[in-house]
């Protein structure tokens, strides 16, 4: 089984790759993970409610250098770019425990925004790396890993949260020790197996993905919801939280099972020295999309394509074919994307960073359920987008942005709860919000490579991933800073403290308003693509019919 073990381009090495890639992403939503020891330093700073969420939107602008990432991964492997970002989530995150453990003195806060936001941009790296890796080495499921991926992401804030109350009684100091080693260790586990190798060639081929993301599917949904058992099952002894975690560990190293079973199923059937294939220079480096697969990897063929080589003048690539970023930046349909995009995870941020002192503010004194249900829910709402999305669209080429134009209704639907504030609705609130950024995530990242193609994929990716910082920026810094602060009143300690309901109750009803815009923009963006994906449904369904026909 040597072709397992020194090959990451073999088959079972692309699948060995992918369940690095899972691990990677399952401790690097450290990003979301604020609100765990945001009380911390708020108290240690002396600081208001405003700056705190001004903090918060430091760790989220490290996103907007996202791009920085995207525009590398087209000159630099996946490990090397798993490297920068897991030293620079060292730094940013060292700093920080420092800081809360009290080692060192509280920095100026402007050296602080600069900590916290090379803390955020390190997932950037990380994600960046994980995503198009693959998503180019299974193009052919992009919906299902989407979500597995993004669903582990959705998790890791809960498995830290989770981790942490088990065996550090929920200390911030330590929460953020693990935040600093903890990826990088699991980064130094990829940086050996992640590659980019050729896809899947065959339906064949395809089918037995489709099958063995099922599995990981399955893995995964169990962990969530033993995540979630340990949440609402209240407190628990020393020894019951050590085997928590021992078992947790267990199942996040589970999925490696399918590319050991592969292996030894190839090793049994064949010779091994014909086990590995081997990506050549060409496999690699050749267009994403190629020419046979067009319309089936999302490229639509225009009227006179044939022709456009003799013409001086190439007519600009419509929604399907391969754009470069300029390009896509100036069609109508990115700008619907990018806005419908904010409207979500803009709002959705806002709530995660603000979790805390939401949870304070209507009477709870340990919030970190709400962080755990909102990260539980929200790998729901992720697994379940890629993979159910994939599957209307092969069935009957549904839109994929009618996926999130619900998730945005339903979103609103959750904010207006929050408003009234009837007992138990933080809890409906956070669940609510938990699934619907997860859809909004999932469904978004195969969309913009369907709609934009395959080739300029981790900028492009990077952003539309803008919309992270400046949705942080608008609806946690600005709104929720300044309509809390508002209603807030001074410390003896020089802090701010608001009680009651009325403290988000406009916050809510805004970001409410703001998805119905968002539900708008997606129900739009689903009637200007339903040709593109009606063309992707009728071409797979015809190659499924010349397959079957050559098969008799």
């Amino acid at each position: 089984m040597g072709g397992f073990l020194l090959s990451p381009t073999s088959v079972a090495g692309k699948w060995i790759g992918l369940v690095t890639a899972i691990w990677v992403q399952a401790i690097s939503g450290n990003n979301y993970t604020f609100s765990n020891y945001s009380d911390a330093l708020k108290s240690l700073m002396a600081l208001t409610q405003l700056q705190l969420n001004n903090l918060s939107v430091a760790k989220d602008v490290g996103k907007a250098f996202g791009i920085i990432a995207g525009l590398a991964s087209d000159r630099l492997s996946p490990a090397v770019l798993l490297l920068i970002g897991s030293i620079e989530g060292i730094i940013g995150y060292g700093v920080q425990w420092l800081i809360v453990s009290q080692r060192i003195k509280p920095l100026p806060y402007w050296q602080m925004c600069i900590f916290l936001c090379m803390g955020g941009n390190s997932t950037t790296w990380m994600n960046t790396a994980i995503l198009v890796t693959c998503i180019r080495n299974f193009r052919k499921n992009r919906g299902p890993v989407s979500g597995i991926l993004k669903g582990y992401l959705g998790l890791s804030s809960a498995i830290f949260t989770d981790i942490c109350t088990a065996l550090f009684n929920k200390d911030p100091a330590r929460f953020l020790l693990m935040l600093t080693i903890v990826p990088f260790v699991v980064c130094l586990t990829a940086v050996v197996f992640l590659r980019e190798v050729p896809p899947s060639s065959t339906a064949a081929d395809e089918k037995s993905e489709t099958r063995y993301f099922g599995i990981f599917n399955a893995v995964a949904v169990v962990i969530a919801v033993y995540l979630l058992i340990f949440d609402i099952t209240g407190e628990h002894g020393t020894t019951l939280s050590r085997v928590f975690c021992i078992v947790l560990l267990i199942l996040l190293a589970s999925p490696v099972s399918v590319p050991v079973y592969i292996e030894v199923q190839n090793w049994i059937r064949s010779d091994p020295k014909t086990l590995d294939v081997e990506a050549t220079t060409t496999a690699v480096t050749e267009p994403l999309l190629v020419q046979q697969d067009t319309i089936e990897e999302t490229v639509m063929v225009t009227e006179g394509a044939k022709e456009a080589s003799a013409v001086v003048e190439q007519m600009p690539p419509v929604i399907g074919e391969e754009h470069t970023v300029m390009e896509a930046l100036k069609t109508i349909d990115f700008w619907i994307l990018f806005v419908s995009f904010l409207c979500g995870v803009g709002t959705g941020l806002a709530v995660q960073n603000n979790m805390a002192q939401m949870g304070l503010a209507v009477g709870y004194a340990d919030v970190s359920i709400f962080i755990s249900l909102t990260s539980i829910w929200g790998f729901f709402g992720r697994i379940g987008s890629g993979s159910i999305s994939e599957y209307f669209m092969k069935k009957a080429g549904t839109p994929r942005p009618l996926w999130n134009a619900a998730s945005q209704i339903l979103m609103a639907v959750g904010y207006v709860l929050m408003a009234i504030a009837m007992p138990g609705s933080l809890y409906i609130g956070s669940t609510v919000v938990g699934i619907c950024y997860g859809v909004r995530l999932a469904v978004t990242v195969p969309t913009i490579s369907e709609m934009f193609g395959l080739k300029y994929y981790g900028i492009m990716y990077n952003v539309i991933i803008i919309n992270l910082p400046l949705g942080s920026f608008l609806f946690s810094g600005l709104l929720a800073g300044f309509l809390y602060d508002a209603e807030a009143t001074t410390t003896a300690g020089g802090g701010n403290t608001c009680i009651g309901a009325h403290c988000y109750r406009l916050v809510f009803i805004v970001m409410a308003i703001v998805c119905v815009v968002g539900f708008v923009l997606d129900v739009w963006l689903a009637i200007r693509t339903k040709a593109l994906y009606s063309k992707i449904y009728t071409n797979r369904k015809s190659k499924k019919s010349v397959a079957v026909s050559n098969g008799r």
